[in-house]
């Protein structure tokens, strides 16, 4: 099982159009340190899967290395802008798996091209080929899933977006015992909003999990200035994913 982050950003993405705080200028000089939309993808020898499409290029994406599903965390446009277009393509039908909310996102329910989207429920698994897919339920301002991996040898949790994590979600995670945790932590100490975690939030949430590594995602410039100024802010075991990174949990 390998993860390949996507994107690890929040929805004002890094660098921030306008903004000259020390991490966007430094992720203008050095574009290895960018962020896109929050999204990953995930191989198995026998399928390939993606999570979220808030990728303005997620077609290119798929036509450059096919998918056989995609797992939508929740509707906010930073997580399905990439599907608009891609949905009138001509390609085969794909299948989307996604929260029940019947809002959507704009008309993309309404209007699914070729798309097939497929609602899940927390805490109901369901298998695709040698991989078991079990959505758990996240705190959020809209209908929002995260996913934990299990190919028979590994787990792998991904969860984004979300403000610390439900009491049963935890309990979950606690019983399951994920060896890597890929946590939203969007915020610096201090400016969290109640839709996203501040590094306080994932230290507790790793403290109480204890996976081998925490990885976090969706993360803000501010944030990203924040952890410049205070490289030691981390627990061991822990670290601020990036663009591009892959992982393959250990057993």
């Amino acid at each position: 099982m390998r993860l390949t982050f996507l994107g690890t950003g929040a929805v004002d993405a890094v660098p921030l159009r306008g903004c000259d705080c020390r991490a966007c200028a430094n992720a203008r000089a050095f574009p290895q340190h960018c962020r896109a939309p929050a999204s990953a993808r995930l191989d198995l020898p026998d399928r390939s899967l993606m999570i979220d499409a808030g990728r303005g290029d997620f077609g290119p994406l798929i036509d450059a290395n096919p998918i056989d599903a995609l797992l939508l965390t929740h509707f906010h446009v930073d997580h399905v802008q990439g599907l608009f277009p891609f949905r009138w393509g001509l390609a085969p039908q794909l299948t989307v798996y996604a929260p029940d909310d019947p809002a959507g996102c704009a008309d993309l329910l309404r209007h699914t091209g070729c798309l097939e989207f497929a609602t899940l429920d927390a805490f109901k698994p369901i298998a695709l080929g040698r991989l078991t897919v079990t959505p758990v339920p996240l705190h959020h301002s809209r209908p929002t899933l995260g996913y934990v991996f299990d190919d028979g040898q590994t787990r792998l949790a991904y969860l984004t977006d979300t403000a610390a994590l439900p009491e049963d979600t935890r309990a979950f995670l606690i019983q399951h015992a994920p060896e890597t945790m890929v946590l939203d932590c969007t915020h610096p100490p201090g400016a969290g909003c109640g839709n996203h975690n501040t590094p306080d939030e994932v230290c507790a949430e790793h403290r109480a999990i204890q996976p081998r590594r925490t990885l976090m995602t969706h993360v803000s410039h501010s944030l990203d200035a924040w952890l410049m100024a205070n490289p030691a802010a981390c627990l061991p075991g822990m670290a601020i994913a990036s663009d591009g990174q892959v992982i393959e949990p250990a057993i």
